[in-house]
């Protein structure tokens, strides 16, 4: 399947390198995006979009990269924090009355909150009531005390973040997002899409038994029980549905193109989105360590992962979109094909150097996420 897109003359490897990752890619195709010095330098974009490998991957084309949702999410709320509606140290009690852990809206942000799992079994469906899961949430006893530790939240961070966005601003995180993020700065990026738009929607593939389990493989336990309650986020006829992606579920289930994702760390770099002051809080770690829910050590700002060359998020089956503070640029990548973060490495270190930099510090990227 032939590569479609550019690549600046200077980064014609980076061409050749995702080229590579097409060709290798099992099942759908994948997409691959670059910013420096102020112009997008890279936009590609190859392989098939659906199951059938019958509909070709376009400029337009939906995927969805799992976590690399979730920075969307908590810019809303860190666009409400900076007008001064959210005020980052109060409880979420505060906006959310009936919510039960005593976490303050910092700690939500910063995956510090410990609401990462239910205690009760519920169906697949509730992913499509957004006030069901949130009663749930609210009810909810944390798995540690708030502000004591910290683990992604990996079903439902987007709940816990939108709800305070409705509650304070009336519009649901999807509205808010594409009205005051996305739409101003031309991205095409959503949560909960149309019918015009599950039409450019890539399905997932490889969303396997043997892709689940090696996911799982020397996880915490507390990873199983929050990532597969409600169940569901790890299977291809789930996520692939129209009921899937016309709900908003933002910690997983946003859709968008790598030139989005990429364009959205930009934007968001050159002051567009949030001001430099609310954006050097964001970044700066609020806490480091072992993740309670994925085992790994791991740095939180407000909703990004941050690593020793800049901040972003990555996700489940490979996608990931970040800044590389040191480097000077931002990256977006994502797949329909399901596997390791592998392939946008060998893709940001062609980028690097092309720049004339070192391969990512041995502490690599952000946190892939869930």
């Amino acid at each position: 399947m032939d590569v479609q897109g550019f690549a600046d003359g200077r980064f014609g490897p980076v061409h050749h390198s995702f080229a590579e990752v097409v060709r290798a890619q099992s099942g759908t195709g994948a997409a691959f995006a670059a910013w420096c010095d102020g112009r997008l330098v890279v936009d590609l974009w190859g392989g098939y979009a659906d199951l059938e490998r019958r509909r070709r991957w376009e400029a337009d084309s939906l995927v969805q990269p799992y976590s690399v949702s979730k920075p969307f999410a908590a810019v809303c709320a860190l666009r409400l924090v900076e007008a001064g509606r959210l005020d980052l140290d109060a409880p979420v009690q505060r906006y959310w009355p009936g919510f039960r852990a005593p976490a303050t809206v910092r700690h939500v942000l910063s995956h510090q909150a410990g609401v990462v799992m239910l205690d009760r079994h519920v169906p697949t469906e509730v992913f499509y009531d957004w006030d069901w899961l949130c009663a749930l949430l609210a009810a909810q006893q944390p798995a540690w005390p708030p502000g004591t530790a910290h683990g992604e939240s990996p079903l439902f961070y987007g709940h816990l973040v939108g709800e305070l966005v409705r509650r304070v601003d009336g519009r649901g995180v999807g509205r808010f997002l594409a009205e005051e993020i996305c739409g101003p700065a031309g991205l095409d990026f959503a949560f909960g899409l149309s019918p015009a738009q599950q039409a450019r929607a890539v399905d997932l593939t490889g969303l396997n038994d043997a892709f689940r389990a090696g996911n799982a493989a020397g996880r915490p336990v507390l990873y199983r029980q929050a990532i597969t309650n409600p169940p569901g986020a790890q299977d291809g006829a789930v996520v692939n549905s129209a009921a899937w992606r016309a709900a908003e579920i933002p910690a997983v289930n946003g859709h968008g193109t790598a030139r989005a994702v990429a364009g959205f760390y930009h934007v968001l770099a050159a002051g567009g989105l949030l001001s430099p002051g609310m954006l050097a809080e964001a970044v700066t770690p609020q806490c480091a360590g072992p993740d309670r829910v994925f085992g790994d050590d791991n740095a939180w700002g407000l909703g990004f992962g941050i690593s020793d060359d800049g901040y972003g998020m990555g996700g489940l089956g490979g996608s990931y979109g970040g800044a590389s503070t040191a480097g000077g640029y931002t990256v977006g990548f994502v797949t329909g094909s399901v596997g390791s973060h592998d392939r946008v490495d060998k893709l940001e270190n062609t980028l690097r150097e092309c720049l004339g930099l070192a391969p990512i510090p041995a502490a690599g990227n952000p946190p892939p996420g869930s």
